[in-house]
């Protein structure tokens, strides 16, 4: 398994809004990032992923998973662009601030750090791990 990090305006799309899709989970359309559409093309129904409200908040707020890989995305014709579908697991109970997340020193190297801009990303098993620590879940 493989783990994610999914960034989202709360006023584009709130971790409410996701929750609200149930099991049947939401297309994460939109991304025009060759980088963010290449990871969401490796990425196996399965992996998890954490989903971090940008802009407003800046902090992680709950656990999704991979429901639908990687196919064509619906907001484009343009068939260069792809997306994968995510459903949510569960809220992180105390929700992990960019602040604390920078001030942690095992998640210096972590992408959400060194290329906050990019709204799709990976996450090792390590970085996982401490940031559900921090968000009081087990990893």
């Amino acid at each position: 398994m493989a783990y994610w990090l999914f960034k989202s305006e709360p006023s584009a799309w709130s971790w409410d809004q996701q929750v609200a899709k149930g099991d049947e989970g939401e297309e994460w359309g939109g991304v025009r990032n060759y980088q963010a559409r290449n990871f969401m093309r490796e990425m196996k129904v399965g992996d998890k992923g954490f989903f971090y409200h940008s802009r407003e908040g800046l902090e992680v707020v709950g656990i999704v998973e991979v429901c639908a890989a990687a196919h064509p995305d619906s907001t484009t014709d343009d068939e260069r662009w792809e997306c994968v579908d995510i459903k949510a697991v569960e809220p992180v109970p105390t929700p992990v601030s960019m602040k604390d997340i920078k001030a942690n020193p095992k998640l210096e190297e972590m992408v959400l750090v060194k290329n906050s801009r990019l709204s799709v990303q990976p996450v090792t098993k390590d970085e996982w791990n401490e940031v559900c620590r921090m968000g009081g879940l087990r990893s």
